[in-house]
């Protein structure tokens, strides 16, 4: 079959579609809710920036990749506090071919979580684990000792009509419900609002 689509060098290899900024309306977040003590669905907006930053350099490893920052708020919350703040780094290794996801949450949580792709790949399925030494999971002593984060795995996935998909299932264990797992799961579809292009603002 005849292939017209023209492809650039893509140094961002399976991040290049990321770059712009997008905005999702249909998020979905099932987590526990400690004010109700209830695990409950939470729909909401969410808006993303996904910049180019200079490459990396690590001895005679080279990175590509963006900066990001992440900001959701619950459907009829909109003009007030946003309920879920992330920001980070996407970086693409093209020799090892590894994306890696070093992000922090604003309720002290860091993760750097990774992921095996080609170049072109329409899906990145990322994963993370407590006591990795590559890709592992930090927390605060309060989160530690009463909802202890204990595994996160998370998808990207582009779209054929060119919307962008993100997932997320984090294992929690919670002492308000005895110790028991749960898993905190999150998915929205976003479109892209901006891209940016040579004499754009990065700012």
């Amino acid at each position: 079959m005849e292939n017209n689509e023209i492809y650039g060098p893509q140094r961002l290899g399976p991040l290049t579609p990321l770059v712009g900024v997008w905005e999702g309306n249909v998020g979905v977040d099932i987590s526990y809710h400690n004010q109700d003590d209830i695990i409950a669905e939470t729909s909401y907006f969410e808006i993303a920036t996904f910049k180019p930053i200079p490459k990396q350099e690590n001895g005679k490893q080279f990175l590509d990749g963006l900066s990001y920052k992440s900001t959701a708020w619950r459907h009829g919350e909109e003009a007030m506090e946003p309920f879920h703040d992330e920001m980070g780094f996407l970086l693409w290794d093209k020799i090892n071919k590894q994306v890696i996801r070093s992000v922090v949450f604003g309720r002290g949580i860091a993760i750097q979580a990774g992921a095996t792709a080609e170049p072109r790949d329409k899906e990145i399925h990322f994963k993370a684990s407590v006591g990795d030494p590559c890709y592992g999971i930090l927390q605060n002593k309060y989160l530690l000792e009463r909802a202890e984060l204990k595994s996160f795995d998370s998808a990207f996935k582009f779209n054929d009509d060119g919307t962008f998909t993100h997932s997320s299932e984090i294992t929690l264990k919670l002492n308000a419900m005895g110790g028991t797992e749960m898993n905190h799961t999150d998915v929205n579809t976003m479109h892209k609002v901006k891209t940016f292009h040579p004499g754009s603002e990065f700012q």
